[in-house]
């Protein structure tokens, strides 16, 4: 069976917050094509499915900080402060919401998370085995392994940006 969403738009909404990949409850809940309040009940009748490394709730900092970081003064009425999901909480939120688009969102989101995970492996590894080549070779290479080394530095952003980052 086909994508029912591009792993592209499922990538846009994962966020690094507090040094790990998450997931947005409203993100999430617009994907699985539910609205954040019923996913977000769901989660609260099977609490005990989510401990602290699976699904945080942001702190009102967090929150002010990622509204700024998108440009909104407001988050759609928003009165309490959304919770955000691991790799690991998306992962159980398949054992509390059942319907089939819920499954095969879920396949499709955990994948995304392992070829993100993946990319970041593979840009590590390179760095390495580039560092490990330079240590082999004599200082006429020197300037070519710089030239790779700047090549692999991302771009500076135009603006400075606070706070949360998508991956």
């Amino acid at each position: 069976m086909g994508e029912i969403i591009p792993q592209e738009i499922i990538r846009q909404k994962i966020l690094l917050l507090r040094g790990q990949k998450v997931m947005l409850d409203k993100e999430l809940a617009e994907l699985y094509g539910v609205e954040t309040k019923a996913l977000n009940r769901a989660v609260k009748r099977n609490i005990e499915r989510f401990p602290a490394d699976f699904m945080f709730q942001l702190t009102k900092d967090e929150f002010e900080n990622l509204k700024y970081h998108f440009g909104t003064s407001s988050w759609g009425g928003t009165r309490k402060l959304p919770l955000v999901f691991t790799e690991n909480g998306v992962a159980m939120l398949s054992t509390v919401l059942n319907s089939k688009r819920a499954i095969q969102v879920n396949i499709q989101i955990m994948r995304t998370f392992t070829s993100v995970r993946e990319m970041l492996a593979t840009h590590k590894e390179l760095r390495h085995k580039i560092e490990e080549m330079e240590k082999k070779y004599d200082n006429q290479f020197k300037s070519v392994f710089e030239a790779i080394r700047q090549l692999m530095v991302p771009p500076e952003p135009r603006r400075k940006k606070i706070g949360f980052l998508r991956e």
